[in-house]
This record gives structure tokens, C-alpha cells and sequence, in this order.
């Protein structure tokens, strides 16, 4: 599992009147970032969700996800040209440059004031420099979140990792905890980097999956509280599938949830499924 952990995760509405919740609870309604057939014309007007990290394993799945409900989305790419032979043409994708490395004002910028959600699915890639994981899952997520701020952005989703605090989970000795925290203390980046979502006063869904797999889903989600889960894998596509029901369910704001995929669980909604863990 330690390998899979890994490799997988060091890639990185369907609803016409809705509404996020603030800190406190109280309603904010919002224009509908879903496209109407015939709209197509007017996707530069409509508000949109921003994927950072959108040609990884993970956040391509998401943009695909997002794109197949409706959604309009803007795709925060380091490499625009690139990026375009990665996804069909779709008149409500908008592929941008955008590095998290480079600062919160340039990513304020490429978000843009027609951002109404953001959803976070970077990663390092491994390589010879040892503080890649600090610049891109720590430095780089608070860039985001800083940037979100600047904008007024409504909702942040993070796709992060079970064991992040596996130190304080008696896990410290967990090959995978280990293993992954040799390539830089990737977990520990990634828990700095939570820490802070959770103090910026945005509403955010913090989803931290067990070992990621390319293969298609089998079995069905279990959604626990954070530092639960030690073990366990899922497939790619329910991680963007959660990713996406987090923008989708008022029981997912200010929540910290892990998940992995087990064959023996009940299939539940995810309204229940969020609705099961406590908030902050």
C-alpha cells in the first residue's frame, strides 16, 4: 500500500438554484453554475468552478465529473497546450494558466472574480528536489486558499491523504506513513496545509482518500471522521465523484472526511454519508 500511496497521490450541479453555508451556519444563496442547453454562448458569463492540479490523475477526473453534471469549470493548468490535447472540446471548459507555486495574487487573478467554487487536486511529482512537496502541497494549497480569500470564492474542496496525521494516530511506524514521508514529509506538508484551510474561515471539504487506483470503482465509499482510516484504497473515480458531491451537500461544509472503498459496505447517499461526520 505504501507504493500505492505514493505514486497515486503525487499526480496532486447538477442544481439550478442552491446554496453553500457559512461558518455560522446561515444561508447564501448563489446564481446556478450549471449549464442549460443553449447557454453554451454565454460560458464566459457563468460562474464556474476552478480545479487546480485539472490534467492529473485525479483532478482530470474531476474536471470530467464536474463537466458531465453540468458544471462550468475552469481548468488551472501549468501547461495550456498541453492541457488541450488532454480534455474534448467542451464549450463550458475554460483551460488557464495557473501555478500554485507563483504566489496568491497570480492565482487571484486566474481565478477571477467568476469562480464560485474551487476544488484543489494538486501534487508534487517526485524528483531530485527534496522541498517540492512543501512548495506544492503546502506553500502552494495556502497560495490557493489565499487567493480564494482575495476573490470571495464560496467553496474549497481539497483532495489530501489518509494518514496525514498518522504521527498522532499512533501510526508513526505505518510502512506507508513512513514511506511517503521519506520523499520530503509529504503528510506533514499536507497537514500544514490543512491546518490552515480550517483557520481561513473558508467553507471547505477537506477529502483525504486511501490508496488511489486507476481501475474502475468496485465496492461502495466509506466516509469516516479524519484520522480514522490507516489503510484501505479506492478507485480515482469515486474520489473525484466525492469531490464533486462535496460542492453538492450542505452536510460536507467545515468537515474533515476520509475515504476508501470496501466491497462488504452498504451503499449509502452522500448526503447521509457526509451527514455522518461531525463538523468543526
Amino acid at each position: 500500500m505504501a507504493t500505492s500511496l505514493l505514486l497515486r497521490h503525487s499526480s496532486a450541479v447538477f442544481f439550478s438554484q442552491s446554496s453553500f453555508f457559512t461558518k455560522n451556519k446561515s444561508f447564501r444563496s448563489f446564481t446556478s453554475i450549471k449549464m442549460e442547453k443553449g447557454e453554451a454562448e454565454n460560458a464566459v458569463k457563468t460562474k464556474k468552478v476552478f480545479v487546480a492540479g485539472a490534467t492529473g490523475q485525479t483532478g482530470k477526473r474531476i474536471v470530467e465529473q464536474l463537466l458531465s453534471r453540468g458544471f462550468a469549470v475552469k481548468a488551472g493548468v501549468r501547461d495550456v497546450e498541453k492541457a488541450k490535447t488532454s480534455f474534448k472540446d467542451d464549450p463550458s471548459l475554460q483551460i488557464v494558466r495557473a501555478d500554485v507555486t507563483e504566489g496568491p495574487d497570480k492565482l487571484a487573478e486566474v481565478i477571477g472574480d467568476d469562480s464560485q467554487a474551487v476544488i484543489c487536486a494538486t501534487g508534487f511529482r517526485p524528483g531530485f528536489d527534496i522541498f517540492t512537496p512543501w512548495k506544492v502541497d503546502n506553500f502552494g494549497t495556502v497560495n490557493l486558499v489565499d487567493a480564494c480569500r482575495k476573490q470571495g470564492v464560496e467553496k474549497f474542496v481539497l483532495v489530501s491523504s489518509i494518514l496525514v496525521n498518522g504521527a498522532a494516530m499512533g501510526q508513526i511506524l505505518n510502512p506507508a506513513y513512513l514511506f511517503l514521508n521519506l520523499f520530503g514529509l509529504t503528510l506533514v506538508a499536507k497537514l500544514q496545509a490543512e491546518k490552515y484551510i480550517k483557520k481561513s474561515g473558508i467553507n471547505y471539504t477537506i477529502v483525504r482518500p486511501g490508496g488511489l487506483k486507476n481501475d474502475p470503482p468496485t465496492g461502495n465509499v466509506v466516509m469516516e471522521p479524519e484520522d480514522t482510516l490507516y489503510e484501505g484504497s479506492i478507485s480515482r473515480d469515486l474520489v473525484a465523484e466525492v469531490a464533486v458531491e462535496a460542492l453538492l451537500q450542505e452536510e460536507s461544509s467545515f468537515k474533515v472526511v476520509e475515504i476508501v472503498a470496501r466491497a462488504e459496505a452498504p451503499k449509502r447517499s452522500y448526503k447521509d454519508l457526509f451527514a455522518s461526520v461531525k463538523g468543526q
